[in-house]
């Protein structure tokens, strides 16, 4: 057994204790939903291909998110038995998840149609970029390639400046992960009616788009123009901003409530014909040359001591690293460490089933697959075979 595997839970006491979510492994929004699936409580077995996974996934045990919490089984997918493994598995799961492009699993002998047949009460969840259907369905692309076509990262970036990439939070995580994750238990609650599976196709184009339903909305009623940083929320207000401290740190400035503009005038100061014109469009760029003229005067920590018990909307510019030091973060337990990882606690929080963080996989063949009535003896001779990863 490798080390830092010996602990992790078969399921937790989270409010899905008892759901049993069967994941293949992949790579982005798949790995991190069955990650909140397992810390919310579902026991959630991995499928690997026996040849391993590619060379840049091969993290230390104890920095590895995309199987923390999982158990683990590797199967020669290209064998008959390999095949018949990984459908006993469905068999005996309230919900798949599946990130490959469209075909891949009908091609391996475990699509829809042969999985809801072997387990009519499962939830198929299959996670594309650009869903199952249409003309780039088949297509690759990653986070970036799919904000372009949402119409969300023309949105983004600087005035007279190019789109900037967001990392990769809102298509894959955002639009991806997380839309997987609402399609899943939203299928569980209607099953719980109807006593049916189904297919969910959750495609990353389509949750980005969603995520940015309101700027369509502010774009139809003409409250929101098509350029980037010309509106309030994209850096085209200067109360909705980062600006460079002394030190050369930031801090962020979000004060769109004129009740917020006011206290945060006062406190800066500012000057007094820019407090009460907060939406006078033709100051803005006078108004915002005082406020970075202004915020440069002081490090960015002098500014957040200033600003952190106000109304004011302002706050530090923290770096990842600096995050889980923060009074508020560590008194909500916003971060947990464990093994030398330092990361954000799961979430939500609940009051009665709580949920519980995982640091480590377990990779213990027998176990998992007798909790799916496959005996010993047989997993031995599925491993002896090289179907089954020792």
């Amino acid at each position: 057994m490798e080390v830092g595997t010996e602990a992790a839970p078969r399921g937790g006491n989270g409010p899905l204790a008892g759901f049993t979510i069967v994941e293949m492994a992949g790579l982005g929004p798949v790995p991190l939903a069955g990650l909140m699936l397992s810390e919310l409580g579902a026991r959630v077995v991995r499928v690997e291909r026996i040849a391993g996974e590619q060379a840049f996934l091969n993290m230390p045990p104890q920095f590895d998110l995309d199987r923390h919490g999982r158990e683990i089984v590797r199967v020669d997918l290209k064998h008959a038995d390999g095949v018949g493994l990984v459908l006993r598995l469905i068999a005996g799961a309230d919900a798949l998840l599946e990130g490959f492009r469209p075909g891949v699993m009908e091609r391996l002998g475990l699509g829809p149609d042969v999985a809801l047949a072997a387990n009519p009460g499962l939830v198929y969840a299959r996670m594309t970029g650009f869903g199952q259907e249409g003309p780039l369905s088949r297509r690759a692309g990653h986070d970036l390639t799919y904000l372009a076509l949402s119409g969300v990262l023309h949105a983004i970036g600087p005035a007279g400046g190019k789109p900037v990439p967001p990392l990769n939070l809102v298509a894959d995580y955002g639009g991806g992960t997380m839309f997987l994750v609402a399609g899943v238990l939203a299928a569980l609650l209607e099953r719980a009616r109807s006593g049916k599976g189904q297919v969910v196709d959750a495609a990353m184009v389509d949750g980005a788009s969603m995520l940015a339903a309101p700027f369509f909305a502010f774009l139809a009623a003409g409250i929101w123009r098509d350029e980037r940083g010309a509106n309030l929320l994209d850096s085209g207000a200067p109360f909705y901003d980062t600006y460079a401290c002394a030190d050369g740190r930031h801090i962020a400035v979000a004060c769109l409530e004129p009740q917020f503009f006011s206290e945060f005038c006062r406190l800066l100061p500012l000057d007094g014909r820019f407090a009460g014109a907060q939406y006078d469009t033709a100051l803005w760029s006078d108004m915002r040359d005082a406020i970075a003229a202004r915020v440069k005067e002081r490090a960015r920590d002098e500014w957040a001591a200033l600003f952190e018990q106000t109304d004011a909307c302002v706050a530090p510019v923290l770096s990842l690293a600096e995050a889980p030091a923060h009074p508020h973060n560590r008194a909500r337990g916003a971060h947990v460490a464990a093994g030398g990882l330092t990361r954000p606690a799961p979430a939500p929080r609940f009051s009665r089933t709580e949920g519980a963080p995982s640091f480590s996989a377990r990779r213990d063949p027998a176990a998992t697959l007798a909790a799916f009535g496959i005996a010993e003896d047989e997993v031995r001779r599925l491993v002896s075979s090289g179907v089954l990863g020792g």
